[in-house]
């Protein structure tokens, strides 16, 4: 569509997943869009997510699926039953690019890759008259003519203004400030008066005050075969969810402790450390696991006996040591339990800009029901700038795409509204 055209125009501002859905849905209805992004080019931590294997939903029953969500549930429902993974599966193939499911549920292109998917879609947009400026950084609006939002770039230097009918804000969180997602906006939008709740890391390691022994010799392993228990906030029981994970340098990292961060997170902020239970070999009961220790083992040392009998070895007879005082590894009973449940004390959270994804931002309760913020009319948000976490899987991408698609929708009712 031209720039002539006397169609109303929405600015939408982040060219990651969440801005370019909205753009999707603008401009296939007949809205001019223009899209801004601070990055030299669009979809960085997009493309960067791919590297490994672009997981881009998971196939699980939708209860489950939304259940992920946590205590942002309720308000992601209605926003991922308008697109939910089944639908974002078949706009991927409307893209030309095939889906596969994975041996954990996980759904990925069959490339593997996020760099085609993105191509096809960028031509797509253009094709539908959608505009990319690249290098452009938002830093506010200036004073508002009638109902238009006039916004305000920095671009090469130089303020560039920009009168838009409506906007879309889609500008991550605050974990990769690299690829753009800076949290920039938060003061931006505070001055304004909308409800922010504070940024913080998520899907991100946690620091364990490792003993320089221990950080020499196993940081970088990997723990297979583990699981991971933390006492329920309800009844206090231990809750286990196995997996792998990864020593590092200050601490622990992985799918496992991703999957666990937001309650890990919360008992730091409660109690100023949280305790997690470690299951060195979670396919034994407790009772096998102590009769292959009480196994006579003559002269050998114990470490062998616990790899001769329980196969634990490297980093897991690491950690043990590292955990237990010497008199509670040479007592079998305490052993024992130790092996099944081994406490292992974490300090701190990882800074904000080394987290997969961030939890906090625009509070849905300053939004109304299609994402618009309700003390500034006109301009919808949407992705990791609201507040709502999930763990890697899929999920994240998935909200993504359904609250970009969402805040797309919603843009187009509000012209239609200003346009009577």
């Amino acid at each position: 569509m031209s720039e002539t055209s006397n169609a109303p125009l929405v600015a939408v501002i982040g060219a990651g997943p969440a801005g370019l859905m909205a753009a999707e849905v603008l401009s296939r209805n007949g809205v001019r869009v223009e899209v801004f992004d601070a990055m030299p080019s669009a979809g960085r931590k997009f493309l960067l997510a791919g590297i490994g294997g672009m997981n881009i939903t998971h196939s699980e029953p939708l209860d489950a699926f939304l259940g992920r969500y946590r205590t942002r549930r309720e308000a992601l429902a209605p926003l991922i039953g308008r697109f939910s993974p089944d639908a974002l599966r078949a706009w991927i193939h409307g893209l030309g690019i095939d889906t596969f499911v994975g041996s954990s549920g996980r759904v990925f292109p069959t490339e593997m890759k996020a760099a085609p998917l993105l191509r096809a879609w960028l031509h797509r947009l253009r094709e539908a008259g959608v505009q990319l400026h690249m290098r452009h950084r938002w830093v506010g609006w200036a004073e508002p003519s009638d109902h238009a939002q006039v916004l305000r770039f920095e671009t090469a230097g130089v303020e560039r203004l920009v009168q838009a009918d409506a906007v879309v804000l889609a500008m991550g969180g605050g974990s990769w400030p690299r690829l753009g997602s800076d949290g920039a906006w938060v003061p931006l939008l505070e001055a304004r008066g909308v409800r922010v709740q504070p940024l913080q890391p998520a899907n991100c390691g946690f620091d364990a005050d490792w003993s320089a022994y221990f950080q020499e010799r196993f940081a970088g392993q990997p723990v297979k075969s583990v699981a991971i228990g933390l006492r329920s906030s309800h009844d206090g029981a231990l809750q286990f969810r196995q997996g792998e994970f990864v020593v590092t340098q200050t601490g622990i990292e992985g799918s496992l402790v991703y999957a666990l961060s937001a309650p890990i997170r919360d008992a730091l902020a409660a109690e100023g450390s949280a305790t997690i239970w470690l299951d060195l070999a979670p396919g034994w009961s407790a009772q096998r696991v102590t009769d292959e220790l009480m196994r006579p083992r003559g002269a050998r040392s114990m470490s062998s006996h616990l790899q001769s009998k329980l196969n634990i070895t490297g980093v897991k007879l690491g950690l043990l040591r590292e955990c237990l005082s010497k008199d509670a590894f040479a007592d079998l009973t305490q052993l024992a339990k130790a092996i099944k449940a081994l406490p292992l004390r974490l300090t701190r959270t990882r800074p904000i800009d080394e987290a997969i994804s961030t939890a906090g931002g625009v509070a849905f309760e300053a939004l109304d029901a299609k994402l618009m913020i309700k003390c500034l009319p006109g301009v919808f948000c949407a992705g990791e700038m609201l507040d709502w976490e999930a763990p890697t899987g899929g999920y994240l991408l998935t909200a993504c795409f359904a609250s970009g698609a969402a805040a797309g929708q919603g843009a187009l009712d509000y012209l239609a509204t200003m346009a009577r």
